[in-house]
């Protein structure tokens, strides 16, 4: 019997991958909080898993089935995010908003990663019998 990792890891992995990215969503608005006219950024997990449910195609079996095309919205995972102060320069990056988010991401992150080393350490002593 093959071990399907995908369904062992129990979508830590993925967690970790949304984690990551969001990390860099956030030190890049961090690194940017001085430029005119930047942006700030964030990502969302509910934005991430309609994107990649989006890109599912449907599987048509029967000849009537409706087609799964046109269903897609098309939306970008990454998301602007309202300004509670706007500045003069048009940046609207608050920095200890920033830094809070980036700490609390820190730890969900963290957290996640120890989930994922337990299953591994899990599965290991499964497999050696210990």
């Amino acid at each position: 019997m093959a071990i399907s990792f995908a369904s062992a890891f129990a979508g830590h992995d993925k967690t970790l991958e949304f984690r990551s990215a969001r990390a860099a969503v956030l030190a890049n608005n961090i690194a940017n909080a001085d430029t005119p006219n930047f942006k700030s950024r964030d990502i969302s997990f509910d934005s991430m898993l309609n994107d990649a449910s989006n890109k599912l195609q449907l599987a048509g079996t029967n000849s009537k089935h409706i087609s799964g095309e046109g269903f897609s919205s098309g939306s970008d995972a990454l998301l602007y995010r309202n300004a509670n102060q706007p500045s003069l320069d048009g940046n609207n990056v608050d920095m200890q908003r920033e830094q809070a988010e980036y700490a609390q991401n820190s730890l969900q992150f963290d957290t996640s990663f120890m989930f994922l080393d337990r299953k591994i350490s899990g599965m290991k002593k499964a497999l050696t019998g210990n």
